[in-house]
């Protein structure tokens, strides 16, 4: 297989900006990163905002949602807005907020189970820690990024000896009992509590007893990786969804003075409903349009306008076709790994595509010189969802949901193909220079 060394450098960039990105925190931080770089402003909610054509500016929600644009040279209500969707969040495993229990004179840390990961991939796994920490200050608290690069976790089997039916019934844990993450040996006379409080507390250069609270990710400290006899397939976490963010971004990045205002939202929350001030279906997004139309003044006539104008498009991960099982799979609609993005449909409304946003979307890719799929979920098994259906339902913009195939969703270790990624990229470009 034939990949562009322009295709491979993409990849290798979206396997950097996803080590850098262990939690939804710091996603938003290597979004931030990458945005000041290129010359893009940070915006306060608490503030008056003025904007003119050709400003570059972000405002981030909560430390892990982050909106992104690009002012257009054009009237709002005469062009609308381009804007691309997609979140920081994954599936996986969330510290408890007293997390230190001593079981049998080993230290474990109590989980909850974030979202829907296949829990049998956390087992046996280099595991570390990752968020954000609340630190008591004079003035009240800081918040702190953390995380540790060296495996500080483990989930570790249970031997076959005592589980002889796990190749043939799987492997389940109790989310209770089980699930708990086993930290280090208990020390006498040394809690629990202080043993899983030291290390982030000289991490963070302050003491134990000040830390107020924390959220932290149990994450995968192995980096991502090309694969394949090409090396035409990428593995790392979090592909789901931070391929999409990298995607988005990297399309508004290249964006420079548009016709129509440009707009990237990476929302939290997705996987676990997105009902909150940082997920998409908060204001977050309603109240930054609200607040690019009244910088130009327009009425609400004109802001309704701006609305019927604009183009959503909802980025998220999509279903690859796995040659080992074929039986999951819509007959007709096989979307094959490393052949370009997927529109994906649903009338039941789980995707928001439609067949004139579906279209709109094929002479997008066309434009970009890059092929596209259809995707449909099997009749007879329920259909995931994405912010495509619900920023669509809020706002009254026509959308529709779009992703890379993939491999292993909501796995710790997800695959997808190198030339997808460079695909998504080109046909997210094009729709910021529709």
């Amino acid at each position: 297989m034939t990949i562009p060394a322009n295709t491979r450098q993409q990849a290798q960039d979206l396997l950097e900006f996803i080590d850098a990105s262990p939690s939804p925190w710091h996603a938003v931080a290597t979004c931030e990163q990458r945005l000041q770089a290129a010359g893009f402003a940070r915006l306060d909610e608490t503030e008056r905002w003025t904007l003119q054509a050709g400003d570059k500016r972000y405002v981030v929600r909560g430390d892990a949602a982050i909106i992104a644009f690009v002012v257009g040279s054009a009237a709002l209500a005469e062009s609308g807005l381009r804007i691309i969707g997609a979140h920081t969040d994954s599936p996986g495993l969330r510290i408890k907020p007293r997390p230190a229990e001593e079981v049998g004179g080993m230290v474990r840390l109590g989980v909850e189970v974030y979202g829907g990961p296949i829990l049998a991939t956390f087992a046996d796994r280099d595991l570390s820690l990752a968020g954000r920490v609340h630190v008591r200050t004079p003035d009240g608290f800081a918040t702190r990024l953390v995380r540790f690069a060296d495996p500080l976790l483990r989930l570790p089997n249970l031997a076959i000896h005592m589980n002889r039916e796990v190749n043939e019934s799987g492997l389940k844990f109790n989310k209770q009992s089980e699930l708990p993450l086993l930290l280090g040996v208990a020390e006498e006379g040394v809690k629990a509590d202080a043993r899983f409080r030291q290390p982030i507390a000289a991490a963070l250069g302050v003491e134990p007893g000040d830390l107020l609270t924390w959220e932290l990710n149990a994450y995968d400290t192995q980096k991502g990786s090309l694969w394949g006899a090409d090396r035409e397939f990428i593995a790392d976490s979090q592909l789901d969804n931070l391929a999409s963010c990298h995607a988005a971004l990297n399309a508004l990045l290249a964006t420079d003075r548009p016709v129509a205002t440009c707009l990237c939202a990476f929302f939290d929350h997705e996987e676990v409903g997105s009902e909150s001030a940082a997920g998409a279906g908060g204001s977050f997004i309603a109240d930054v349009l609200a607040r690019l139309a009244g910088n130009t003044g327009l009425d609400g006539e004109d802001q309704r306008r701006m609305v019927a104008r604009s183009f959503f498009i909802s980025a998220d991960m999509a279903h690859g076709w796995h040659p080992n099982f074929p039986a999951a799979y819509e007959p007709c609609h096989h979307a094959l790994v490393n052949a370009g993005p997927v529109i994906k449909s649903n009338a039941n409304q789980r995707y928001s595509t439609t067949g004139e946003t579906a279209a709109r979307f094929m002479a997008l890719c066309a434009r970009a010189g890059v092929p596209c799929q259809q995707y449909a979920h099997r009749t007879d098994l329920g259909c995931g969802s994405t912010i495509g259906p619900i920023v669509a339902a809020r706002l009254g913009i026509p959308s529709v949901d779009v992703g890379s195939p993939m491999w292993a969703m909501h796995s710790i270790r997800e695959s997808a193909g190198v030339l997808d990624h460079g695909y998504m990229i080109a046909a997210l470009s094009a729709a910021f220079a529709d």
